[in-house]
């Protein structure tokens, strides 16, 4: 070991062999080539095993030694590129005596398996016979003595990939958040063609035993009802479901949609099917009606900038669990929960698949979460006595994909509290100005799905209209105020909080979201909005890296926005594969510029003739793009040449990622929610009066909880001349991209993740 206290750094030469055994996903390329990579990284010799287990079992040319360059344009893949199929012969101890003896053949005792719960118990069944098995082949003479004792143990570790999102113990399994992009893709397209025709569309997706697909697509395009197998509907659902229908076309509705998994079933254990609904809808109702069933459209296509960069760290985390095994540490699974690495133990998880209902809500809390949240938002049904409470929404700052998600949510979760929802328009400048005006239930229908911001937006601070703004709020009997935004979001309330001690009228309770593409507000670690923004950069950078393959010895410079937060660079250098991400917040000079520039060069003389550069906005005063354009194509000239791209306003614009408008609906009713509960502790007398600190908050993702923080506290945590927040989690990950890019730097290993047990799990989001 070299290096500083508390850094391990891997030299010894581990044998490490990677395979896949599951139906395909996208996203699992990229745990294959973060595996590989960062197992060529520590000194290991990695081995493909292509075709699942069977390739296990037959040996010969399906195992083979996996390089750097063979892993190469792997990440916009989708599926897996060394196969995966079933396999019988696994399942006997014949087939796994095979298994053992091609192993042993090779030297290989670190197996990293990518599956499902099948795939992952047959791994840990492998782990626990491997001994025996290793007795069995030496006294068949297949192998030697000495063999047997140099593979003593094989270590497992393994990664879950699957669309369901069925698997215990993780947040989102890899393919998930890809097959919800392929799904939201679908409804965007029929909800178009349905609103010309008012017709009413059925969506079947898949989910046999898990509905979390279904459930989320229905969280994030609204609709008017959902089948999934863990809750089966009431008696009498068909009643309802009519009843439904005719409401939402009586309040001027053009559309229906109905979401189904494929194992939705009734309470007497009998199967629902699309047809059946449709039928029902069609005799009932005598509505046009359409029903599309999506099938193995959800597992293909291009993995999205989550499953990407989700497969990338679980890789990472493989190989780190691989090098500190030991005989005695228990096979486990990697995952990741928030934003945090997990390791969980592998028969814990399998045992406790997500397939009832009881062990959904005993372990899943986001499951859960998700599914009050849709009954809640889906259903018309509002209060008769009203709170006399008046909220106001207004956004604030540059416009972002999901700020109309959380508009909706908010404005609903307030009409079934009872209160008053009043927009905004205009932010700031609306306050002031007296653009204010009641808003509906009906009014925000549809608006999960569009991009920008429907109640317009302006990066106008309140501070010289706090007059203005005071007497508006005093007019409309303003009791609480919901503002949504990016970091002009947070000063504004800031600077209301700090009117306060002038302007009686600004103590009322207040609750900051963050909605951003820069991801730069202090008190959480995402904003709605970054993620669409990340997946926009990605299929950029891919459409880049394409082009410059073809044309071989290019290097392209793509600008990235984000102000002075190097979040959108970094993320989606790790997710496109860039070969470097200048930011801000990690100071380069000459010296590092003139590195990148020589990796370049070596890097031409292989067979991966290309590269990608991504520059944040305002990483650097005077190494502008143009800057590092130029230097790049003096110092390149005769073995590369050069591109730059500026991307622009095309990062603000498209519509809503499935995790954007999921998690602007969770973050828009969550935040009414606890204003709710605000209000009732600051009525004193028979009046509003909230000036306590924690009467205006940020509500923000911290690690693995969604959490209310005063945004008074957060200014310790803020830089403001640079408008980001002093510490920022995702700094840490960047080692991982330069790894994967084949610098030789040091991983710090020092924060690894520490075995954790499945029943003591509890996440508030999932994705």
């Amino acid at each position: 070991c070299t290096g500083h206290p508390g850094v391990r750094w891997y030299t010894r030469h581990t044998v490490h062999h990677h395979r896949s055994c599951c139906l395909c996903v996208s996203g699992m390329n990229a745990a294959v080539r973060a595996t590989v990579r960062v197992g060529l990284y520590t000194g290991a010799k990695v081995y493909f095993v292509h075709e699942g287990y069977q390739g296990l079992v037959d040996g010969g040319e399906n195992i083979r030694p996996a390089t750097w360059e063979s892993v190469s344009m792997m990440l916009q893949l989708g599926g897996t590129v060394i196969g995966s199929a079933r396999c019988k012969d696994f399942r006997t101890r014949e087939g796994r005596m095979k298994a053992a003896q091609n192993l042993v053949k090779l030297g290989i005792t670190n197996l990293c398996v990518i599956g499902g719960d099948g795939s992952l118990t047959g791994a840990n069944q492998f782990r626990t016979e491997w001994s025996g098995l290793l007795v069995d082949l030496v006294r068949a003479g297949k192998i030697t003595e000495e063999e047997a004792k140099k593979s003593s143990h094989l270590n497992i570790v393994g990664m879950v990939g699957s669309i369901d999102n069925d698997f215990c113990g993780t947040d989102m399994t890899i393919g998930t958040d890809s097959a919800l992009h392929r799904i939201i893709e679908v409804v965007d397209a029929i909800t178009t063609t349905a609103q010309s025709h008012q017709r009413t569309f059925i969506l079947e997706v898949m989910g046999r035993h898990c509905g979390y697909l279904a459930l989320v697509t229905a969280l994030a395009c609204g609709a008017d009802w959902v089948f999934i197998p863990e809750m089966p509907p009431d008696d009498g659902w068909e009643d309802h479901l009519c009843r439904r229908l005719t409401n939402q076309r009586a309040r001027g509705s053009r559309l229906n949609v109905i979401i189904v998994a494929e194992g939705a079933m009734s309470r007497e254990g009998k199967p629902i099917t699309s047809d059946q609904i449709k039928k029902l809808v069609t005799d009932r109702l005598g509505f046009d009606t359409r029903t599309t069933v999506l099938g193995h459209v959800q597992r293909g296509g291009t993995p999205s900038a989550f499953d990407r960069i989700l497969g990338s760290r679980m890789g990472v985390e493989a190989v780190m669990a691989l090098m500190e095994a030991t005989p005695d540490t228990p096979a486990c699974v990697v995952s990741l929960s928030g934003n945090q690495a997990v390791r969980l133990p592998l028969m814990e998880c399998v045992q406790v698949v997500r397939r009832n209902c009881s062990v959904v809500f005993m372990i899943c809390r986001s499951f859960e979460n998700n599914w009050n949240t849709y009954k809640l938002l889906a259903h018309i049904n509002p209060p008769d006595v009203k709170s006399n409470i008046n909220v106001a929404i207004m956004n604030i700052g540059a416009p972002c994909a999901g700020m109309n998600a959380a508009v909706r949510a908010a404005v609903r979760m307030g009409i079934i509290q009872g209160h008053t929802m009043l927009a905004v328009h205009d932010g700031f400048d609306g306050l002031a100005q007296g653009q204010i005006e009641p808003i509906t239930w009906t009014t925000v229908s549809g608006w999960t799905g569009k991009g920008g911001s429907v109640l317009g937006t302006k990066r106008t601070l309140p501070a010289k209209m706090l007059e203005e703004i005071s007497q508006n709020i005093a007019k409309f009997n303003i009791h609480a105020l919901v503002i949504i935004g990016g970091f002009e979001a947070y000063v504004g309330g800031l600077e209301l909080v700090q009117a306060r001690e002038k302007y009686e009228e600004m103590c009322i309770p207040m609750v900051v979201i963050p909605a951003t593409v820069s991801n730069n507000v202090p008190g959480s670690d995402f904003s709605i909005g970054a993620d669409t923004a990340l997946n926009t950069i990605t299929s950029t950078c891919d459409r880049i890296k394409q082009s410059a393959a073809g044309t071989k010895r290019r290097v392209f410079i793509v600008e990235t926005m984000g102000g002075y937060c190097g979040y959108l660079a970094t993320m989606a250098g790790l997710a496109a594969g860039a070969d470097a991400a200048y930011i801000f917040e990690e100071k380069f000079n000459i010296k590092d510029l003139e590195v990148n520039v020589g990796h370049l060069l070596e890097k031409m003389k292989t067979t991966v003739k290309r590269g990608l550069i991504l520059r944040n906005e305002n990483s650097n005063a005077n190494y502008t793009t143009d800057f590092i354009f130029n230097l790049y194509s003096e110092e390149g000239k005769g073995i590369f040449d050069c591109r730059k791209n500026v991307l622009g306003h095309m990062q603000q614009g498209g519509t809503p990622t499935p995790f954007d408008r999921n998690f602007g609906t969770k973050m828009g009713a969550k935040s009414v929610l606890w204003l709710t509960e605000k209000l009732k502790e600051c009525y004193r007398h028979g009046r509003i009066f909230a000036n306590t600190p924690d009467s205006a908050c940020v509500l923000g993702m911290r690690k693995r909880a969604l959490t209310f923080q005063p945004l008074a506290e957060l200014k310790e945590d803020t830089d403001f001349e640079h408008r980001i927040p002093k510490t920022q989690w995702w700094l840490k990950i960047r080692p991982i991209m330069k790894i994967l890019a084949k610098y030789n730097i040091k991983l710090d290993t020092s924060e690894h993740a520490d075995m954790e047990h499945v029943i003591k799990k509890r996440s508030p989001l999932g994705k």
